[in-house]
């Protein structure tokens, strides 16, 4: 099986997946797998023995733009497929967001990580929230800085 990257109007990535894959099954096209991660913009990928295959699935499917030139290889849709922890991520002295619970949307510095029960501890950076060190799961922070000064996802002004 060999995959390949379709183009699609940007935003209806899971739209253009949909209707591909009502098509393959109504039609019975010989697509073995239909995906669109929300991390890539404009694109889905596809996986079948042949292009032709691919072409005949999109033919005629609203907002399918054109199937890119050659093959994807495996490694480039992998890291959308297995997704890693963001305790391996974290570190001492990193900055991050919280992203749930009574927190949210507060800025705060690690302090301590505990990677065997996937927990970080926190301290917040805004003025009103110096209470005292929290401890959250690592699923709850968002990081922004790390320590080294390389800034992750968001830049300044954003």
């Amino acid at each position: 099986m060999n995959v390949y990257a379709i183009r699609t109007t940007s935003g209806q990535e899971r739209t253009v997946a949909g209707l591909m894959a009502s098509k393959v099954a109504l039609k019975k096209i010989p697509v073995a797998s239909i995906l669109a991660p929300e991390v890539v913009k404009g694109y889905i990928f596809a996986e079948a023995s042949g292009a032709h295959y691919i072409d005949e699935a999109m033919s005629g499917v609203r907002h399918a733009r054109t199937r890119t030139k050659g093959k994807v290889g495996f490694e480039v849709i992998e890291r959308f497929i297995v997704t890693k922890p963001i305790i391996e991520d974290v570190g001492l002295g990193d900055t991050v967001e919280v992203a749930g619970g009574p927190f949210r949307g507060l800025k705060a510095k690690i302090i301590d990580v505990d990677k065997s029960k996937e927990e970080v501890t926190i301290e917040f950076l805004e003025e009103g929230f110096a209470i005292l060190p929290v401890t959250v799961h690592s699923d709850y922070v968002k990081i922004l800085q790390k320590a080294k000064g390389e800034s992750v996802g968001r830049k300044e002004g954003d």
